[in-house]
C-alpha cells in the first residue's frame, strides 16, 4: 500500500466528511418529514405522492395530466400510476378532454373533496412535530424552493 493510499484513507478530505455534505443534510430532512407524515396520511388512506396530488387537486380541480405533471414536476409515467390508484379509491375521475382526444383531465370527486376537510389540519401538525415556528418554515421553504429550480 503506497503512503498516499494510507494518509488519504486514515485522514479523510474535509471537504468529503458526511457531515459536511448538503445532499445528506437535505436527505435526512426530507426522510424525517415523509416518516411525520406516514400515520397521518395514512389515516386518509394516502401515500405521500398520493397527497401532493391531492394537494395541486384542491387547489384548482379539474387540471390536465400535464399541468398536474408540471405542478409536481412528475413525469406521465410516474404519475399516472399514482393517479389510477386515486381513481381507484373514488378520489379523483379521469377523463378524456372532448376537445382534444390526446389530454386527459383529472377532477376531484365528492369523496376527494370532502377528504380537503380531513387533510386540513395536517400541515400544522407536522409543524408541531418538526418544532418550527411559522416564521422559521417560511423562510426554510424559500431557502428549499431556490435549490429546487
Amino acid at each position: 500500500m503506497s503512503q498516499t493510499t494510507t494518509k488519504s484513507a486514515s485522514a479523510p478530505v474535509e471537504a468529503l466528511r458526511l457531515d459536511r455534505q448538503l445532499c445528506f443534510a437535505l436527505y435526512g430532512a426530507a426522510n424525517r418529514v415523509t416518516r411525520l407524515y406516514r400515520p397521518l396520511l395514512d389515516a386518509l388512506g394516502l401515500t405521500y405522492p398520493q397527497y401532493l396530488a391531492m394537494l395541486v387537486l384542491w387547489e384548482q380541480s379539474p387540471r390536465t395530466v400535464g399541468a398536474l405533471s408540471d405542478a409536481l414536476d412528475l413525469d406521465s409515467s410516474t404519475l399516472t400510476p399514482l393517479l389510477k390508484r386515486l381513481e381507484a379509491g373514488g378520489m379523483i375521475a379521469r377523463a378524456r378532454d372532448p376537445k382534444d382526444e390526446r389530454r386527459v383531465i383529472v377532477a376531484l370527486t365528492d369523496k376527494g373533496l370532502a377528504l380537503r376537510d380531513q387533510a386540513a389540519t395536517i400541515p400544522e401538525k407536522i409543524l408541531c412535530q418538526m418544532d418550527l415556528a411559522l416564521d422559521d418554515l417560511g423562510s426554510l421553504r424559500d431557502r428549499l424552493k431556490v435549490l429546487a429550480v
